[in-house]
């Protein structure tokens, strides 16, 4: 695991406790993306208010057994934090080797049981949990039992049943074997553009003691606020909207070009890939650009050709 300062910064000296932040009463802003939350992104989203950050889903099994994985899937440094780092996991011992191997640079893992995609239901990851309460609780039990830290968060991330009994079922369960807080995605499986059911997030908030997460559809502040407001959720979480705006939780409407240059000066100094620093770019600057400047400016192909595009352009 590549890291900057990473033995001075043990999860005991983290500033701040993602369990104390959703028990203040404040609005908590949470930051996920499946692919896109790597260090760099999270650097830039803290920047602009975002108060907690996850990490893109790891698969557990590749991290216990490869270093390579391990250093390509995994980076951090002194003021990332606090963090979560997301796995997904069908295996309690698995996951509770990888909690293992991060918690000296983490606050706590996040168990994805909402991913959708076609990969990670094939391979018994994601969404299809939301079936298996019993491996959840394994896994959680298993992770609480191997992890010394008291401090140490353990979250899953869900997606709703069409029962929504189920899904509160699921949650008193996962409740009972000791989950730290839960996200809702106020969608079904099967449901991929169709309305947020924010009341069901509601529903499950009020059935439940722990903190819970609201997720689906945010794309600004004010929504931001409604949606915790409606819910009377402890925090939310914002996936596409954060990366159209990473300036979102502060209150911008669309992505200012301070924040785009933030971008530029942390990839550039935290030696982000080519692609990933493009694509970033390409998602913030979608508002701002015409038809035609898009064309030309997702035909870059170097670090240079962007920097000379966004200077000529945005000085």
């Amino acid at each position: 695991m590549k890291s900057d300062y990473i033995q001075t910064t043990t999860c005991q000296e983290r500033r701040k406790d993602p369990i104390e932040m959703f028990h203040s009463g404040q609005l908590v802003k949470v930051a996920p993306m499946v692919r896109y939350s790597k260090l760099s992104f999270r650097t830039l989203v803290r920047k602009y208010d975002c108060d907690l950050c996850y990490t893109p889903m790891i698969v557990a099994a590749d991290f216990v057994r490869s270093a390579k994985a391990r250093d390509s899937e995994f980076t951090t440094n002194q003021g990332d934090c606090p963090l979560i780092v997301q796995f997904a996991a069908n295996d309690a011992r698995l996951l509770s080797d990888a909690a293992r191997i991060v918690c000296p640079y983490a606050n706590g893992i996040d168990i994805n049981c909402g991913c959708p995609q076609r990969w990670a239901l094939a391979e018994g990851y994601g969404a299809c949990l939301i079936n298996k309460p019993e491996l959840v609780r394994d896994m959680v039990k298993q992770v609480r039992n191997q992890v010394e830290n008291p401090r140490f968060s353990v979250s899953i991330k869900i997606r709703i049943h069409d029962d929504l009994t189920r899904t509160v079922d699921l949650c008193r369960k996962a409740e009972a074997t000791g989950v730290s807080w839960i996200t809702v995605h106020g969608r079904t499986v099967e449901e991929r553009h169709q309305p947020v059911h924010y009341e069901a997030i509601k529903i499950i908030k009020e059935s439940m003691s722990i903190p819970i997460v609201a997720n689906g559809d945010i794309r600004s502040l004010k929504e931001a606020e409604n949606v915790w407001h409606t819910t009377g959720t402890d925090g939310v979480m914002v996936a596409r909207g954060l990366l159209a705006n990473p300036a979102m939780f502060a209150g911008y409407e669309e992505t200012p070009l301070k924040c785009i240059w933030d971008w530029v000066d942390i990839a550039l100094e935290l030696g982000t890939p080519y692609m990933c620093f493009h694509q970033h770019l390409m998602y913030m600057m979608e508002k701002i650009t015409s038809r035609q400047e898009k064309r030309i400016f997702n035909a870059l192909s170097s670090t240079s050709a962007v920097l000379d595009y966004l200077t000529d352009h945005y000085g």
